[in-house]
């Protein structure tokens, strides 16, 4: 049975292949990286390229987030859901705003910029960082994950967020007809894990088929937190990928 612990000091990043399992894990990166975009968006195509390069970068977890909201114009997004939207809605209300739109970058849960201004987007992960350690330990058939406690934090839910790593599109109308794009850490599922328990820690156990429900074949762990039942800061994050 393949098994391997990670544990990582605070400001580390590991990108490591496991031999046994054909699995990659991230672990403690400094910023998960989510992109809100669409197929239908004549301004994503920048954005989803460079977002296919920072996927790349050992320091951060990358999550697409395809929305439904421009499916009107001629191009139902073959990867958007309606969930992915209210999530982005869910940002901008917690921040005061009611205004969504694509390419949007958030960072952390933190900062939100457009997707493809690549100098803002580098300069909002440069200056992240996330402070809570989850480690990882890989099994045959099960996934475990250690989040470590944190004096004077508060309790945070803990996601389990699965993607797929890359698909090809053929983008047969609407505003990028005729073109083809690839795509990269596309979203395909979120479900709650369970709570972070800041004086404490968490443990928590899953079985390694939860990571390839509907056609994923990764998944990302997320530490966040909640005001009134919106996205907050990102706290901690890991991602597999198998």
């Amino acid at each position: 049975m393949q098994s391997i612990a990670l544990t990582i000091a605070a400001g580390a990043a590991l990108f490591l292949a496991l031999p046994g399992n054909a699995a990659e894990v991230r672990a403690h990166p400094k910023a998960v990286v989510e992109l809100f975009t669409s197929q239908g968006c004549s301004s994503c195509p920048k954005a989803d390229a460079m977002f296919n390069e920072l996927g790349k970068r050992s320091d951060v977890v990358a999550l697409a987030w395809h929305v439904d909201y421009w499916d009107y114009i001629g191009w139902p997004d073959t990867f958007g859901a309606a969930a992915n939207s209210d999530r982005q809605r869910g940002y901008a209300q917690n921040w005061g705003s009611a205004r969504i739109y694509t390419p949007q970058v958030v960072i952390n849960g933190k900062t939100g910029v457009v997707g493809s201004r690549d100098r803002e987007v580098s300069g909002a992960i440069e200056s992240a960082a996330l402070t809570l350690p989850v480690t990882v330990d890989l099994k045959s058939d099960m996934v475990e994950v250690t989040i470590g406690a944190q004096a004077g934090g508060s309790d945070a839910m803990v996601w389990l967020v699965t993607f797929k790593d890359r698909s090809q599109v053929v983008i047969e109308r609407g505003e990028n007809a005729g073109q083809t794009f690839d795509y990269t850490q596309i979203v395909t599922g979120k479900q709650m894990l369970g709570m972070w328990d800041a004086a404490l820690g968490t443990h928590l156990k899953l079985p390694l088929s939860a990571l390839t429900a509907g056609g994923s074949n990764g998944a990302a762990i997320l530490v966040q937190s909640e005001k009134d039942g919106l996205p907050g800061a990102i706290l901690g994050a890991a991602s597999i990928q198998l």
